[in-house]
């Protein structure tokens, strides 16, 4: 199988890739085109068929895995598939794993490494409330597989895990510079901060927003399972609840960028910086890595900036 990130100008499509997504349109003509999203595990590529009517392309729809047959041009600087030939595939001819985005680092060590974290914690309230959730195997199992979003950062299979270990190390590198830091707050609110991604985004290989996740966000969905796991132990003081509560809702730091809350205390203030941290670095490296461009790489909405390659 040849992979859309070594796809270049002038290459031949004729192999089998996931369908995305899928959207009927006409140009200002009036002629009818199909724009769609191709994805195997290293990206996507927006791709258009320009004669939809034509016998070469069989029914299909956006969740099929599709055989294709075109090239790859450049449009407005980027890649772009031009497919003349489309047939869906039927089960045996593709494995899903060569299609859905996975984290490069072994899911399996991340969960051992969150765990020992876990363990780390002395609160016996904050403890018991973290292996409530990351020791129920239900849970586990879809945290362990779920993006950390749709696109921007770590959106691929083992992407929640990823990001909220390194935020949780990061944070757990903060309290040893910064002693003022309550470390039980800032781990338990780290490893916590993104639960809600796990009913927010729908798992593989849709990864899209439910309706839950558009109608609350995982700020809010977050906060709720911790008070709702939380009143679930017995004797759980409410200024634990309200303390871990505040530092999920005020995670993402300001109220433009989705925060119900400002930080108020210093461990979500420390929390908000850390996760904003990650995740501009993985942007700029997920940036980085999906262009094959020297220097100047234009300007990321998602950076707010220009972009250049050291």
């Amino acid at each position: 199988m040849r992979y859309i990130k070594d796809l270049g100008e002038g290459s031949r499509l004729q192999d089998i890739y996931f369908c995305k997504s899928k959207t009927s349109t006409v140009t200002k003509n009036g002629k009818p085109y199909d724009s769609l999203i191709l994805q195997d595990r290293t990206g996507t590529l927006d791709t258009k068929v320009w004669d939809p009517n034509s016998a070469g392309i069989g029914e299909y729809e956006a969740g099929d895995f599709i055989d294709v047959a075109g090239e790859v041009v450049i449009f407005n600087n980027a890649k772009q598939g031009k497919l003349t030939r489309i047939r869906k595939c039927h089960k045996g001819e593709y494995d899903p794993a060569d299609y859905m985005p996975m984290t490069k680092k072994n899911i399996d060590e991340m969960y051992t490494q969150l765990l020992a974290l876990v363990d780390s914690v002395e609160d016996p309230y904050y403890k018991q409330l973290l292996k409530a959730f990351f020791e129920d195997e239900s849970f586990a199992e879809k945290f362990r597989k779920a993006s950390a979003a749709k696109t921007v950062h770590h959106g691929f299979i083992g992407g929640l895990l990823e990001h909220s270990l390194s935020v949780a190390s990061l944070c757990d590198h903060l309290c040893t510079k910064y002693p003022i830091l309550k470390r039980d707050l800032l781990l338990s609110a780290a490893m916590l901060h993104d639960i809600g991604k796990i009913d927010e985004i729908s798992a593989f290989p849709a990864n899209d927003y439910t309706d839950e996740g558009q109608l609350l966000g995982h700020i809010v969905m977050g906060a709720m399972l911790v008070n709702e796991k939380s009143k679930a132990i017995e004797g759980f003081p409410d200024q634990l609840r309200t303390d871990l509560e505040h530092c999920i809702l005020a995670h993402h730091g300001e109220l433009e960028f989705g925060s119900p809350k400002k930080p108020a205390l210093i461990e979500a203030l420390a929390l908000s910086m850390a996760d904003n941290l990650d995740a501009k670095i993985e942007t700029f490296t997920e940036l980085l890595e999906n262009n094959d461009r020297d220097g100047w790489l234009g300007f990321s909405k998602f950076l707010d900036s220009n972009v250049r390659r050291t």
